[in-house]
């Protein structure tokens, strides 16, 4: 095993808890605390959760994940054999973070990092209706839909391109502000900005059409104004094998069918 020092974290599954067995005979691994790398086996949402805590905690470590959940697109192919040489030949990728600031209806401010997207939905059978701003500026003073949600590029292949969003490729300093199911203006299909710009969101009628803002897997109800933009403090660093680079897989999900 390399003379780096390597956390192992592991998805509670019966896969990753499996394949985790393997790779715990082959080598030293440290705590956290004392790691420079982390490997770590699950899904994205696995992923999802590892980076969230070094968000928390501030402590951003080069970080290796391997597929042992569904989808996979921010992790590498799952083997055993020959991590170190892989972990040494990676390509790495640095991901800002969006921020989002919320506010609700009784006034409670919450701050909370996205790495994927910020969504906003309606939290009941009525449309919501929206104020969008870029800057400070109105773009669209009445936005009803069922939602609307701000992506990354890192993001932009998942919710964002499931509700007919742009594919971003990585680098290209460009978040996707897409609208879910909109109903006026009808035509509206979003809009791609520079990740320099901030984007607020004022909810019109709160009461009576409550809208919820999710950061990536966390959820604050009863919003009446949020904000977003990246954070440009931290940096992620994802490692990919060259042959399964972000960048590229990126690039590639536009021609998938």
């Amino acid at each position: 095993m390399s003379d780096v020092r390597r956390a192992l974290l592991v998805s509670p599954t019966e896969a990753a808890e499996s394949a985790a067995v393997k790779l715990r005979v082959r080598g030293d691994w440290v705590d956290l605390r004392d790691a420079e790398q982390v490997v770590a086996l699950g899904g994205d949402g696995f992923m999802l959760q590892t980076l969230h805590q070094m968000l928390e905690t501030r402590r951003i470590l080069p970080t290796f994940g391997m597929n042992l959940g569904t989808v996979g697109f921010l992790m590498n192919e799952w083997r055993d054999a020959g991590l170190d040489a892989r972990i040494a030949a990676a390509k790495a990728f640095s991901v800002n973070p969006l921020t989002m600031e919320a506010v609700t209806i009784d006034g409670r401010r919450t701050i909370l990092p996205a790495i994927n997207e910020v969504s906003l939905l309606r939290e009941t059978r009525q449309t919501a209706k929206l104020e969008v701003t870029v800057n400070g500026r109105v773009v669209i003073p009445e936005l009803a839909c069922d939602g609307v949600l701000v992506a990354t590029p890192a993001g932009s292949t998942a919710y964002n391109f499931s509700a007919q969003g742009p594919i971003l490729p990585l680098g290209s300093s460009l978040v996707a502000l897409t609208p879910i199911s909109p109903f006026r203006p009808r035509r509206w299909r979003g809009a791609v900005l520079p990740d320099s710009a901030r984007i607020g969101f004022r909810i019109l009628e709160p009461q009576k059409r409550p809208v919820s803002a999710v950061a990536d897997q966390f959820e604050v109800r009863d919003v009446t104004q949020v904000d977003i933009a990246i954070d440009r403090s931290v940096a992620l660093k994802l490692l990919f094998d060259p042959e399964h680079a972000l960048d590229d897989r990126i690039a590639m999900e536009q021609f998938a069918v």
